[in-house]
């Protein structure tokens, strides 16, 4: 039997608190430190599990990885220094992990297997594949899903690719590729579309990285690149905290009156800090507090801004006009992709209400997510209308305790403590503390520390 985990509603959210460190960031840094010669120590490395499993995967690839609490060494082998696994590679639930993972050994002159559990078996891989083959690697798979078979070959080939669809994970599996193909690999996205951490991280590494806006057919667009066959040292750096762990607990702080919290160096990346910029519209009470280091804040290990976030409960949450619905779409939503769950439980607190559209990929996470957001908000008493591409609350509604599924989503079962903190009532959610072991372990612990009753 899936245990349950009870809920009781809050009084307020009050205290000072660190994320642990992001872990999009973590996942490439290891991964390119793995790449890199000499050794790096990493600090304030993701405690998540998916980040365990890539770095697993990369013990696997012949690397000799030290995890010691938050503290990452790795010891890198070179561009060609991986060696063919014994074995498949197990990355557990992270598409991260396989989709990245993916991209470098696509330029390994080896064979390797790239498998997971059910749930990640379950996800879309052809948006790998489709880039990966071209470039000259043999992928063969269960109809576009995973494990995907990988037969690597030295040097790949270039390629200029337009994303079809908006995604850091693709992008970023695309340019590990180019880092052992011969010239400039290029992947051409809608401007500002996706997260730019794998750039980042490359220019820090000392890799070559071009960036060249253009516009085409109307649209705005962006070409990213990088010179392959480079070879660069590994480094040491910090990792700031997860601002998308992060939303949970400025949702709860915003949504419960009186309440006051802060949250120490969190990653503030531009592509990234949108979310700041979207709670502002909706009334809550939110600011930025950036970290200086030589007197220049954009200077931080990784090529990573970081910094305080403070956020006030009790502000008042409004729309952005009066008597309407608040719209999220476009590039916007690939940018906020893993808080729209915890935004929506936010817009149904929201005068106006809140409507999340171009959302589709959240159908193909660790769950249906707009199915999981819909049902349990239904299930807690508001409106909901679910569309393909996402889902429109009309009006706020108060909330009320119940029944809710986690789904074995992390991010469904975080969004809807959140929700049963301001219910009326106790509410109860399926398997909500195992799945969240997986990514975020510190989550209840530290929303303990804050919460009062």
């Amino acid at each position: 039997m899936i245990p349950r985990m009870r809920i009781v509603p809050a009084r307020r959210v009050r205290g000072e608190l660190q994320m642990p460190g992001d872990k999009s960031i973590s996942h490439r840094a290891a991964i390119l430190n793995a790449l890199a010669r000499g050794r790096a120590r990493i600090r304030n490395f993701s405690t998540s599990e998916d980040c365990a499993a890539t770095l697993r995967c990369l013990g696997q690839l012949g690397v000799r990885v030290e995890h010691t609490g938050s503290d990452v060494t790795i010891e890198g082998v070179g561009l060609q220094g991986l060696r063919a696994p014994s074995a498949a590679l197990d990355c557990g639930n992270s598409g991260t992990t396989m989709r990245l993972l993916a991209g470098v050994l696509a330029g390994q002159a080896f064979v390797s297997t790239l498998a997971g559990d059910r749930s990640l078996h379950s996800r879309p891989m052809k948006r790998i594949i489709e880039p990966l083959e071209l470039m000259g690697a043999r992928l063969s798979s269960e109809n576009g899903h995973a494990p995907l078979v990988v037969e690597g070959r030295s040097p790949l080939e270039v390629i200029n690719y337009e994303m079809p669809l908006a995604s850091a994970q693709v992008k970023s599996c695309i340019l590990l590729a180019g880092l052992n193909a011969e010239g400039s690999t290029v992947v051409l996205e809608k401007q500002g579309s996706t997260r730019d951490h794998t750039e980042r991280m490359l220019r820090w590494l000392g890799v070559s990285v071009g960036n060249r806006a253009f516009e085409n057919e109307g649209a705005q667009m962006e070409a990213v690149s990088v010179e392959g066959r480079t070879e660069f040292n590994a480094r040491d750096g910090i990792i700031p905290g997860d601002i998308s762990a992060a939303a949970f607990f400025i949702a709860a702080a915003a949504l419960l009156p009186g309440s006051k919290l802060k949250l120490d160096q969190v990653g503030l990346n531009p592509t990234r800090r949108q979310l700041i910029k979207v709670l502002r519209s909706l009334g809550v009470e939110a600011h930025l507090k950036f970290t200086e280091r030589d007197g220049d804040w954009w200077q931080e290990d990784f090529n990573e801004p970081f910094g305080e976030v403070s956020v006030r409960g009790g502000a008042g949450l409004a729309p952005f006009v009066p008597g309407r619905s608040n719209l999220l779409r476009g590039p916007l939503v690939s940018q906020l992709i893993d808080e729209l769950p915890v935004l929506a439980v936010l817009g149904s607190q929201v005068l106006g209400g809140i409507s999340i559209r171009d959302a589709s990929e959240l159908r193909v996470k660790e769950s249906d997510r707009i199915s999981a957001v819909v049902e349990n908000l239904r299930a807690m008493g508001a409106e909901v209308i679910e569309h393909e591409d996402g889902l429109t609350i009309p009006e706020r509604e108060q909330l009320r305790g119940a029944k809710l599924d986690a789904r074995g989503d992390h991010r469904i079962a975080m969004a809807f403590t959140i929700a049963a903190l301001i219910a009326e009532g106790d509410s109860e959610i399926v398997g909500a503390e195992e799945c969240v072991g997986v990514s975020f372990p510190e989550f209840f612990r530290l929303l303990d520390s804050v919460v009062e009753r």
